[in-house]
């Protein structure tokens, strides 16, 4: 279990993150069109988890857009903006912003995703939705990086996720 804050104040997650070197378990989320996806349909791709709370949120909207344009120039390498947000809500977002450098998907059904990888908030305003949280994968879906944003208001380190494919 992780210990976060989330305006200075504390709050837990549901367990702790998958481990570096580990394989990622395959997981179901729903894209902005409805359909199911699971992490094996990027097989032989490199893969950006950004995981957040609400795309609703200044530093959450941010993310995205900063990986958008992140993921532009990177050769092989596939973003998911995981959130438990609605596909509507993301889908919405991305074409208000023009973003199409990025894959949303909902964990909105049961949580399970959150849950699963330990990243789930139990306490606080938040509690149920996803603390900020990067994973990197290589082709082989092995972690090969993750970060645990301390202060859930705050930016992820993303020249160290890039860094890291």
């Amino acid at each position: 279990m992780a210990s976060i804050t989330l305006g200075g104040n504390p709050i837990h997650t549901s367990g702790d993150l998958p481990a570096v070197g580990a394989k990622m378990a395959d997981f179901k989320l729903i894209n902005t069109d409805l359909a199911v996806v699971s992490l094996s349909d990027f097989t032989g791709k490199k893969v950006v988890l950004n995981i957040f709370p609400s795309v609703d949120t200044g530093t959450c909207a941010a993310s995205v857009r900063q990986f958008n344009k992140n993921a532009s120039t990177l050769e092989n390498t596939t973003v998911l903006c995981i959130s438990r947000d609605l596909p509507f809500a993301q889908k919405r977002f991305c074409a208000a912003e023009g973003l199409e450098n990025v894959v949303n998907l909902s964990d909105f059904k049961n949580g399970d995703f959150g849950k699963i990888n330990g990243l789930e908030m139990t306490e606080g305003p938040l509690a149920g939705l996803h603390s900020r949280v990067i994973i990197i994968l290589d082709e082989n879906g092995i972690v090969t990086y993750t970060e645990q944003v301390g202060e859930i208001a705050h930016e992820p380190n993303y020249e160290a996720a890039i860094a890291a494919l």
